[in-house]
């Protein structure tokens, strides 16, 4: 039907952008040392956020990361509680989805561990995808999570924006030719080509206003 706008879907990556989880992060990471006398500091860990967690362990040199697994996982459930929404979050959120749009999650982090994190923001969130248990699928920054998301929502790569904090979220985006949009409160930069900056969640709704998004959101977009 002609006239009839687009569905739209604001997807988000989860550590960084909707939550600050450094706090629970730092503590599964302290539990990792203390356990397995691992002396890459958190600092290092943190540097490689948003890749798979078997990725991050082959990144630092550490062997068994099974085990290091089972450890960074039982601490960071425990310590879910120390994870808290940045300001203004929760507040956009209800924007988008009084304005008709869509709301998905595409994270790094496990189901297991995502899904307690996400229950605490008691949004209805449409879509969820983190890696599969075992490892099996590709992840960010592969386009293959965000794409799959787009279908879950029946949604347009065209018609969806990407909100991360990392250089993987970035590429993520382009990959899958979706606007990107950086956000500036979390842990990472981004990469090239330079994306649009939110300096704060707030400045998330400008997306909302038709004009804006009629316009490109990446310099020599896939768009």
């Amino acid at each position: 039907m002609t006239g009839v706008p687009p569905q739209r879907a604001l997807v988000l990556d989860l550590d960084g952008v909707l939550l600050d989880t450094r706090p629970v992060m730092r503590e599964a990471w302290q539990a990792v040392r203390a356990q397995h006398g691992v002396e890459v500091p958190f600092e290092a860990y943190e540097q490689h956020l948003g890749r798979p967690f078997d990725d991050i362990m082959e990144r630092l040199g550490l062997t068994e990361p099974d085990r290091i697994h089972q450890t960074y996982t039982a601490t960071s459930k425990s310590s879910a509680v120390l994870a808290e929404p940045f300001d203004g979050v929760l507040d956009v959120l209800y924007a988008f989805v009084a304005a008709g749009w869509l709301l998905a999650v595409v994270t790094s982090k496990p189901l297991d561990r995502a899904a307690p994190l996400l229950a605490r923001l008691g949004c209805p969130f449409a879509s969820v995808r983190a890696p599969a248990r075992g490892g099996q699928g590709r992840c960010k920054p592969a386009p293959d999570p965000l794409l799959l998301a787009l279908v879950d929502l029946s949604v347009d790569p065209r018609s969806a924006v990407y909100v991360g904090d990392m250089a993987v979220d970035h590429e993520c985006a382009r990959r899958a030719g979706v606007p990107y949009v950086h956000a500036a409160w979390g842990y990472g930069r981004p990469g090239s080509p330079a994306p649009r900056i939110a300096n704060a969640p707030k400045d998330l709704l400008e997306i909302l206003d038709e004009d804006r998004w009629r316009a490109p959101f990446i310099d020599g977009s896939l768009l």
